[in-house]
C-alpha cells in the first residue's frame, strides 16, 4: 500500500534531512511521518490548499521582478517544515551568534581604526574597493554603540552532515517577516504536531527587536521608532508592513521624515514629532540623497547628519552593507581569532579571493569543483560552476579571471542537503538552504529559534532563490529538556514606545480608504438600482445620466459592459483599484481579516469581471463585501485619529454623492417620477425604513425628509453632517485640525420646506431648483473640506512647521 513516503528517493551524494543513512527516518522526524501516514490523502491536500488560501487572503507576497503576476506574485510555501533537534540547533545558534558579535565588531574597526588593514589581515581592495563602504561614514560612532542589530546567515548542510555559512546578511536582512508568517500559517495545518513535538516559538525574537529599538534613548522622551521602506512596490513590501505591525511600529517612507537641525521628525497628523529608531528596509546608499547617492527619491536628506550627532538609532547602521561579499568569507577565519581571540564555531564554506595571486592559481587548477561569483553586489553576473563549462566556456572564464582577478571569487560547491516536500504524489525530495537570525540584546545576540528554510524547484539545483521562483518552508526548533518551548523575550524594563504618532501620508491614505470604500459602494448601490428600472421609461433616462455624471457609465459605452471595464478609469473597476492602493499603504494598521475582506472583495469582482458573471449578482455580492468593510471601519480598529479621518473620509463620499445624485435632478425643471424617488430611497438603503414609515407610495416630501433631514437615517444628509461636525470637533478638541466652518454653514438644511418644492407649477419648479443648488453647494463644500484637509494636514511645509514635544 503507497505511504506519503513512497515516490521521496535518497541521494547518496547529498545529505537527507528525512532519512538516515541506513533508509530509515530520522528519530526526530518519525512523530510528524507517522501522523501523516495515518491521515488520508484528502486529509493532507486540504491542508497544503488550506496554505495556499490563507496566502492568497493574507496578501502574502513576494515580488520577482519582471514576474507576470508583479507585486500580487503569492509567497510559496511548503506546509511539510525541516525539523531540527534540540542539540544540532544549539550549534547553530551558538556560531551564529559569535558571528554576529564578530561581524559588529568588524565593522567597528573598518569605520573606526582599521587596525586589521593595518596589521595586513585583511587586503585593503576588500574595504575600499565594496561599493557599500560609506565614506562619509568614516570615524562614525552609531547611538548606543551598535552596527549590527538584525543579523541574518545563510547556511547549508554538507553531505556530511556538517552546517556551513554561505553567506553573511548585514545590511537590511530580509525575511524574519516572512518566517513569522510561515509559522502561523503552518501552525494551522498542523496544530496537533506542533504542541506534540514541543516545537518553540520565534515570537521572542520580534519582542527583542522591539525592545532593542526603543531602549537606546537617554533623555526623557518617550521613545518613537519607525520601520523605514522604499515603498509598494519593492519585492519584500509585505514583510515591511508585516513587521511595522508585529512590532507595533509606524510604516514609514522616506519623504514622511525631516531633518531639523540634529533631529529626525515624523510628519504626524498633529505635527512634528522625533524619531529615536529606525528600522530601515532601505539601502545604506539611498538613505540620504545629501550625502549619499543624489539620485535617490527614497531617503531623508540629511539623515546621516542626525547620525553623526548621535541622535537616531539606525537598525543596521548606515555602512553595514560593506560587509555583503562572499570574498569576507575566506578572511574570517583570521579575523576571528584576532578581533576574538577564538575560532569561528560555523565555519564558512572554504573561499578564495581571486585578487590574490596564490589564491588565484589554485583556483584555476581546481576549477572544476568551484563555483565563480562576482566579488561584490553590484556585479551583475549569475554563479559559474566550473564543473558544467565545455573546454571553450572553461577557457574563457579562466581569461577573464586573469584579466580582473580581484572582481571574483570562488567557493567549494556544497552539494545542498534535500528535504521533504510536497509533491503530486506525496513527498518529494527538493534541495533545501536555511536563513538563520539573530538580534542583539543587552546580553549578547539572541538567535530566532527557526527561520526561514528555503527550497529549490527540483533535488539537483545548486543555488536557491526566491528570485529564481525556489519556496520557503518553516523551520521547527524542538525545545529541549530544560529549554521553554514559549522562548518569551525577557524586556529590558525601559519605556514603552508612543504609538499614537500616525504619519500624515498614513492618515491620508486611510482617509481616502474611507472614501474610496464609500465611492465604491456608492457606484454600485448607483448601477444596482439602475439595472433594476424599465429600460423604456423616463426614469431610465434619468438614470442613466446620472449613471454617465459619477463615473459608472463609459463614454460611447452600454451600463453592463462599463461595469467590468478593467480600462474605464472613472468606473467600478478603477476605484476598487484604488482602494486596494490605498489599503495598501495602510496596511500596517488593518487587522489581517480587514485586510483579508478587501483582498477577497478584489478577487470575486475580477473574476465576476473575466466570467462576465451575471451583473446585477455580482453587485450584491459587492455592496455586502463593502459593507462588510464598514463593520471592519467601526468594530475592528483603534479610534484613534488615523479612524477618525477614515470615517470622516466615508462621511464626506456620502454627502458629495447623495446631495449630487438628488442635487442634479432637483435642478431639472420637472417633477421627479415616483420610480425616480424609488430609485433614490434603493440607492440610499432607505426602502424599507421608507414603507416602515409612509403607507402611500413614494412622495418627495417624505422621501426628501428621510433622505436629506432625518438624522436618525445613517444613511441621509442630516446624519452624515452631524457625524462629520462631530469628527471634526473631536480632531479640534485633540488639536489636530484646525478650523474650517465653511462646511458647518452648508450643511445646516433644517430651514428648507419641503413642502413648496412639490408641483409643476413655477414657484414649485423655482423652489426645486433652488435647494437643488443648496444641495449642490453642500457637496462642493465637501469637496472644499477634503482639499482643505489635504493642503493643511497631510502635508508639512516650511509655512505650516509645527514641532510636538512627547
Amino acid at each position: 500500500m503507497p505511504t506519503v513516503t513512497t515516490a521521496y528517493t535518497a541521494d547518496s551524494s547529498r545529505y537527507d534531512e528525512l532519512l538516515g543513512a541506513d533508509g530509515s527516518v530520522r528519530d526526530h522526524w518519525r512523530s510528524l511521518i507517522g501522523r501523516l501516514e495515518t491521515s488520508n490523502a484528502d486529509a493532507n491536500r486540504r491542508g497544503v490548499e488550506l496554505a495556499r488560501r490563507l496566502i492568497v487572503e493574507n496578501g502574502v507576497t513576494y515580488n520577482v521582478y519582471a514576474d507576470p503576476q508583479g507585486r500580487d506574485r503569492p509567497w510559496q510555501l511548503d506546509t511539510l517544515p525541516v525539523i531540527l533537534p534540540a542539540d544540532e540547533w544549539h550549534t547553530i545558534a551558538t556560531g551564529v551568534a559569535q558571528r554576529a558579535q564578530l561581524l559588529d565588531t568588524l565593522l567597528a574597526d573598518i569605520y573606526g581604526p582599521q587596525r586589521l588593514l593595518t596589521e595586513g589581515i585583511v587586503p585593503p581592495e576588500l574595504v575600499f574597493g565594496h561599493p557599500n563602504l560609506l565614506w562619509p561614514c568614516r570615524g562614525l560612532n552609531p547611538a548606543g554603540g551598535r552596527w549590527l542589530h538584525v543579523y541574518a546567515a545563510d547556511l547549508a548542510r554538507a553531505p556530511n552532515g556538517q552546517w556551513w555559512v554561505l553567506g553573511d546578511r548585514t545590511q537590511t536582512p530580509s525575511g524574519p517577516g516572512y518566517a513569522l508568517e510561515n509559522r502561523r500559517i503552518v501552525s494551522r495545518v498542523l496544530p496537533q504536531a506542533l504542541d506534540e513535538l514541543r516545537v518553540r516559538s520565534p515570537v521572542g525574537f520580534f519582542a527583542a527587536l522591539r525592545d532593542q529599538l526603543l531602549s537606546q534613548v537617554d533623555d526623557d522622551e518617550l521613545p518613537l521608532a519607525v520601520v523605514l521602506t522604499p515603498g509598494p512596490f519593492n519585492e519584500t513590501y509585505f514583510e515591511h508592513a508585516y513587521l511595522a505591525r508585529q512590532l507595533g511600529l509606524a510604516l514609514v517612507e522616506g519623504a514622511d521624515l525631516t531633518v531639523r537641525g540634529d533631529t529626525l521628525y515624523l510628519k504626524t497628523f498633529a505635527g512634528l514629532r522625533r524619531v529615536h529608531a529606525v528600522l530601515r528596509r532601505l539601502d545604506d546608499d539611498f538613505c540620504d540623497p545629501a550625502e549619499l547617492r543624489s539620485d535617490s527619491a527614497l531617503g531623508v536628506p540629511g539623515l546621516l547628519q542626525v547620525v553623526r550627532a548621535g541622535r537616531v538609532v539606525l537598525s543596521n547602521a548606515l555602512g553595514s552593507g560593506v560587509l555583503e561579499s562572499a570574498s569576507w568569507l575566506g578572511f574570517l577565519p583570521p579575523i576571528a581569532e584576532w578581533l576574538g581571540g577564538e575560532p569561528l564555531a560555523l565555519p564558512s564554506v572554504a573561499t578564495w579571493w581571486c585578487g590574490e595571486r596564490p589564491a588565484l592559481e589554485h583556483v584555476i587548477a581546481h576549477l572544476d569543483d568551484l563555483v565563480i561569483k562576482p566579488t561584490f553586489p553590484n556585479q551583475r553576473f549569475e554563479p559559474v560552476f566550473g564543473r558544467r563549462l565545455d573546454r571553450k566556456a572553461r577557457a574563457a572564464l579562466i581569461q577573464r579571471l586573469r584579466a580582473r582577478p580581484y572582481a571574483y571569487v570562488a567557493q567549494e560547491r556544497v552539494a545542498l542537503s534535500q528535504s521533504p516536500a510536497w509533491g503530486p504524489t506525496g513527498l518529494m525530495a527538493r534541495a533545501m538552504s536555511i536563513r538563520v537570525y539573530a538580534v542583539a540584546t543587552p546580553t549578547g545576540y539572541q538567535v530566532m529559534p527557526g527561520g526561514l528554510a528555503r527550497i529549490a524547484g527540483d533535488t539537483t539545483a545548486d543555488v536557491v532563490s526566491s528570485q529564481r521562483g525556489g519556496g520557503s518552508k518553516d523551520i521547527w526548533v524542538l525545545a529541549g529538556d530544560a529549554e521553554d518551548e514559549s522562548d518569551a523575550s525577557v524586556t529590558t524594563g525601559r519605556r514603552r514606545g508612543r504609538s499614537e504618532d500616525l504619519p500624515s501620508r498614513l492618515v491620508e491614505n486611510l482617509f481616502w480608504m474611507g472614501r474610496y470604500a464609500e465611492r465604491c459602494e456608492g457606484k454600485a448601490r448607483l448601477a444596482r438600482a439602475t439595472l433594476a428600472l424599465e429600460t423604456r421609461s423616463e426614469s431610465w433616462k434619468q438614470a442613466i445620466n446620472s449613471c454617465a455624471h459619477f463615473g459608472v457609465l463609459a463614454a460611447k459605452s452600454d451600463l453592463l459592459t462599463s461595469l467590468f471595464d478593467l480600462t474605464h478609469a472613472g468606473g467600478v473597476a478603477a476605484d476598487l483599484r484604488r482602494l486596494e492602493w490605498s489599503a495598501t499603504q495602510a496596511r500596517s494598521r488593518l487587522s489581517a481579516e480587514h485586510w483579508r475582506a478587501i483582498g477577497v472583495l478584489q478577487r470575486q469582482y475580477h473574476e465576476a469581471a473575466s466570467s462576465r458573471s451575471d451583473a446585477r449578482e455580482t453587485l450584491d455580492r459587492l455592496v455586502l463585501a463593502l459593507s462588510g468593510l464598514a463593520g471592519f471601519a467601526l468594530d475592528d480598529m483603534q479610534q484613534d485619529d488615523g479612524w477618525r479621518l477614515l470615517m470622516l473620509g466615508r462621511r464626506l463620499e456620502r454627502v458629495q454623492f447623495l446631495s449630487t445624485l438628488i442635487g442634479l435632478r432637483l435642478v431639472i425643471a420637472t417633477m421627479p417620477l415616483r420610480t425616480e424617488l424609488e430609485w433614490w430611497l434603493e440607492i440610499a438603503g432607505s426602502t424599507v425604513t421608507y414603507r416602515t414609515r409612509n403607507v402611500d407610495s413614494a412622495r418627495l416630501t417624505p422621501v426628501l425628509h428621510l433622505l436629506i433631514r432625518d438624522g436618525q437615517n445613517p444613511r441621509g444628509l442630516a446624519f452624515q453632517c452631524a457625524e462629520t461636525r462631530a469628527v471634526l470637533n473631536q480632531l479640534r478638541v485633540s488639536g489636530s485640525v484646525g478650523r474650517d466652518d465653511a462646511f458647518d454653514r452648508l450643511a445646516d438644511l433644517d430651514d428648507a420646506d419641503f413642502g413648496v418644492l412639490e408641483g409643476a407649477g413655477y414657484t414649485a419648479i423655482a423652489a426645486r431648483q433652488a435647494f437643488g443648488q443648496r444641495l449642490l453647494a453642500l457637496s462642493a463644500a465637501a469637496t472644499d473640506l477634503s482639499d482643505w484637509l489635504s493642503m493643511r494636514h497631510f502635508s508639512h511645509t516650511e509655512d505650516a512647521l509645527q514641532v510636538v514635544a512627547a
